[in-house]
């Protein structure tokens, strides 16, 4: 007779595997802060899509067209860490633009011209959904001698530790090969396993999007909240391009990826200081955009202004801050995705809805951005001090737990000079574009027009942001 095993004798691996899900130190290298160093070449970029007064939709893009230039200039490096890279047709009718495509050309190209370029292209595994699909531009790179990289998404904090306790314990060891069955929700055509299902409900990602390259005798840096995702081209997005110390400084933080992903890490090269620059740029991973978010904020005073232009915003202690910077006097002006589709799917308004209705309580003024499927997806955050000095922060968080938590990676920059610097200038002016709809471009909507004040949405919104059950 088969002896039964001993259930007991795995209790102290489970308890084990359960304070860990609980208190997992973050790998090392996160949540880091680069010095605030001088730049040269300080660009704000963005990509806006918006209809006339006819109703007639339009686009203006930046941002992949300035990469792609990032990347012809290049001769000896160049490094991407980007979340969404696939061309799934998602729920939308047609893709405005195809970024996958054309990004894997411009790197092939480039390659191609340069055999010894060391090019690395860090990225999250739900571009092969979780293990299920093959991703034919990873192997396109890989077959030209470019190295892919597949976050370990492991290694990270748990957002929810009771679903990512089960996970590990039942679901992470049994790894996830073979053909599926399960119909793709980022894809029609194609068919994933359970297992992928189960690990996308993990909530856990690498959401960061930047490039590094060689520029010359310097590095050049971006920071952006944009994807190279065919279905996400037609959404609204900002960047800021740079070169200097805070380029090297952005390259190091990528290196704590590549390290704890199980990779090489990349040389660091010495980068001349920056030539006269009046303003500085430093770079923020994780947690320290919060505590930078929450600086900004609070040392704002009532001569000053904030603008905020963002995604998700549920964050609790940013929505504190705020209200606080509302009572001192400060002038705030917000502008919030309705959070009503995406990518096809209707979606129920929470965070956002009931956020709004809260800062508009604390006489905080909202506007929606009128989005028509596509995305607002800025996470970008203006303020001006009064007396001529303004800070920029943006990049790939959200202000929510789980990109400020140090849940997500995540990348931002935080730009500091007087108003006059051309990339906190053309900030300035692309906000109060986007507020009062200059030049006959409808970006935004008033409060009232999607206004839902529903005690049922505030209660799972509060539930959703605290317990880590959530995608924001």
């Amino acid at each position: 007779m088969r002896e039964r095993p001993d259930s007991s004798s795995n209790l102290p691996v489970l308890a084990e595997q359960k304070r860990r899900a609980w208190h997992r130190r973050m790998p090392t290298g996160l949540s880091y802060a680069g010095d605030a160093v001088a730049a040269d070449n300080v660009r704000f970029l963005a990509d806006t899509t918006w209809v006339d007064a006819d109703g007639v939709s339009h686009s203006e893009q930046t941002i992949f067209d300035t990469v792609f230039d990032m990347l012809r200039r290049a001769r000896r490096l160049i490094l991407l860490d980007v979340f969404l890279y696939n061309d799934f047709e998602m729920h939308i009718e047609k893709p405005f633009r195809s970024l996958a495509r054309e990004l894997t050309d411009a790197l092939l190209e480039q390659k191609a011209k340069h055999p010894d370029m060391a090019v690395v292209v860090i990225t999250d595994p739900i571009n092969t959904v979780y293990g299920s699909i093959r991703n034919r531009f990873f192997e396109s790179l890989e077959a030209a001698g470019i190295r892919v990289v597949l976050t370990d998404l492991a290694a990270l904090r748990d957002s929810s530790p009771v679903y990512s306790f089960l996970w590990r314990c039942f679901v992470r060891p049994f790894g996830n090969k073979g053909r599926g069955s399960i119909s793709n929700p980022f894809d029609p055509e194609g068919k994933i396993t359970l297992r992928s299902y189960l690990t996308m409900l993990n909530c856990k990602a690498n959401h960061r999007k930047v490039v590094v390259c060689d520029d010359g005798d310097t590095l050049a840096g971006l920071v952006t909240s944009a994807n190279p995702h065919d279905a996400s081209s037609a959404n609204s997005n900002v960047a800021v391009r740079f070169t200097g110390p805070a380029a090297r400084d952005l390259l190091a933080s990528e290196n704590a990826v590549l390290a704890f992903s199980g990779h090489d890490e990349l040389a660091v090269p010495a980068v001349r200081p920056a030539e006269g620059a009046s303003n500085t740029v430093q770079v923020l991973t994780e947690s320290a955009i919060k505590m930078a978010a929450l600086a900004i904020i609070d040392t704002t005073t009532g001569d000053g202004e904030i603008d905020i232009a963002t995604f998700y915003l549920s964050d609790r202690a940013i929505i504190a801050a705020l209200k606080r910077a509302r009572q001192r006097g400060v002038t705030l002006r917000i502008v919030l995705d309705p959070n009503k589709n995406a990518f096809g799917y209707d979606k129920h308004g929470i965070p956002n809805l009931p956020v709004a209705a809260e800062l508009m309580r604390s006489q905080i003024d909202v506007r929606w951005y009128h989005t028509h499927d596509e995305q607002c997806h800025f996470k970008m955050l203006l303020a001006d001090d009064g007396r001529g000095a303004a800070r920029l922060l943006l990049g790939s968080a959200n202000l929510t737990r789980r990109n400020l938590d140090d849940f997500n990676l995540e990348t931002n920059v935080l730009v500091t000079g007087q108003r006059s610097l051309t990339a906190i200038k053309d900030a300035q002016a692309f906000f109060n574009t986007l507020w009062s709809n200059e030049r006959s471009r409808i970006h935004t909507a008033a409060y009232e027009h999607y206004r839902d004040e529903s005690l049922l949405k505030k209660s799972v919104y509060r539930f959703m942001e605290a317990s880590g059950f959530s995608g924001f």
